[in-house]
């Protein structure tokens, strides 16, 4: 299979890099895993009143109408809007400003799988220390976890993305399937599709970390444990293996379109019907209606699947915080425009350009959920992702290194997709499992 070697260079870049300093700063904390940050609340206020200039990196297009509309309600404040690239390529400028403590900006967005790895160097400002703990109950259960620790808080959701279904419902009537609502009888569509066109999948892939790891958070699995630098793997566990199997037998009988997602090759599958539905992101519309025009009215939107008859469990897939780095010197004016913008009026601003909120407030509106999708067949679609955000289970902690982890996970788990199921899901977890304990225990985390 295709593998990007600059993308795949980048990340192990920024997974040594940042654990370096991780560490350097782990060892000189004499912390009790508690915030000791002291609280003021009036601080970011009088920080606004009194004005400053800001530097905040974010490639999320939605945030140059709300830097535009926080200047005027606050014209003491100018805000330097600046994209250094996306995910990956900031972070590693990110931390090569750290590194050289010059030209961090006071902002930075970062998705919630990074976080851990910038939050545990110490390179974020903990923002309980401006009352940032009282916003807990404005945001959905996922996003928030993703931010808050026992250690602190380390940024505010900007967005969410729980899971849900998109099918092509013209695809699932031809061959006289019904939306599945267990992963059972998913793998019976997957097979019922292909039977009936040859050339129909009921998904693509060809191996992918986040959403695997998407998947196993909805069945329950928690393979990861981080206490500071101790750190535990464990696939082994029965939710994990039950994921296993059915991705196995998918791959094993071929019933998965082998490319990538956000290839040429997978937006034109989406819209002749070679692939027949994705498990993606609330975040997802916004992509179908800019990049695959020939499956307007044609696509639909369920829950996902349950592992077991009954269950009401999802999980998250994707989504961002914008987080205040503890090298700028004007936190306080950095934290009053993140809670403008993830949890004031800069939300409305955001959401009228197509994010998708993870403020509870939001995401219950009556005008939220009664949006008419036209290219779903005028569906109300927001209903299905609300309650979705709601069914996000909680417990799920992502690696301290989990950009490097996600960046060899085709050298292991991948080898399912190449050998067409000859080595199973389950055989190459274990490998990826193994593979990141070893590199952890080198860059001296105490991993098992």
């Amino acid at each position: 299979m295709p593998v990007d070697l600059t993308r795949r260079s980048a990340l192990s870049a920024l997974g040594a890099s940042a654990l370096a300093l991780t560490l350097a700063a782990c060892s000189g904390s004499d912390s009790d895993g508690g915030s000791t940050a002291e609280v003021d609340p009036s601080a970011a206020a009088s920080a606004a009143a009194a004005g400053g200039e800001l530097l905040v990196w974010s490639w999320e297009p939605t945030l140059t109408d709300v830097v535009a509309e926080y200047q005027r309600a606050f014209p003491n404040v100018k805000v330097e809007l600046v994209n250094a690239g996306t995910n990956v390529e900031e972070y590693t400028a990110l931390q090569n400003a750290i590194s050289a403590g010059s030209g961090v900006p006071d902002v930075a967005q970062i998705e919630y799988y990074a976080l851990p790895q910038f939050s545990l160097s110490e390179s974020l400002a903990d923002l309980t220390q401006f009352g940032a703990a009282d916003l807990a109950g404005s945001y959905s259960a996922g996003p928030w976890a993703s931010v808050a620790s026992d250690e602190g808080i380390f940024g505010l959701p900007m967005d969410s993305g729980p899971m849900a279904l998109f099918y092509n419902e013209e695809v699932f009537n031809a061959a006289g399937v019904e939306v599945p609502s267990t992963w059972e009888e998913y793998l019976d569509a997957a097979r019922a599709i292909h039977a009936a066109n040859p050339e129909q999948y009921i998904a693509n892939d060809i191996g992918d970390a986040v959403k695997t790891l998407s998947l196993l958070w909805q069945a329950g699995s928690r393979p990861y444990t981080v206490d500071g630098t101790t750190v535990g793997i464990d696939f082994s566990e029965e939710t994990s293996q039950k994921y296993a199997e059915l991705w196995t037998t998918l791959i094993e009988e071929e019933l998965l379109y082998p490319c990538a997602d956000w290839s040429d090759e997978w937006y034109r599958g989406l819209g002749d019907g070679t692939i027949a539905s994705l498990v993606m992101g609330a975040w997802m519309p916004a992509s179908f209606v800019g990049g695959v025009e020939a499956g307007a009215g044609k696509w639909r939107v369920a829950p996902l699947p349950a592992w077991e008859a009954g269950q009401t469990a999802s999980s998250e897939m994707g989504g961002s915080s914008l987080a205040v780095t503890a090298a700028s010197d004007k936190q306080a004016l950095a934290y009053h425009f993140i809670e403008y913008a993830n949890a004031g009026d800069g939300v409305a601003s955001r959401i009228a350009n197509g994010a998708f909120p993870a403020t509870t407030a939001d995401l219950s509106s009556e005008e939220f959920l009664g949006t008419e999708f036209e290219y779903f067949g005028g569906q109300k679609a927001n209903e299905v992702f609300a309650d979705s955000a709601a069914a996000v289970t909680e417990g799920w902690s992502f690696l301290p290194f989990q950009a490097y982890a996600n960046s060899i996970f085709n050298d292991s788990v991948g080898k399912a997709y190449e050998s067409k199921g000859a080595t199973s899901i389950a055989d190459g977890l274990s490998a990826w499992q193994q593979a990141c304990i070893t590199y952890g225990n080198q860059q001296g985390f105490t991993v098992s």
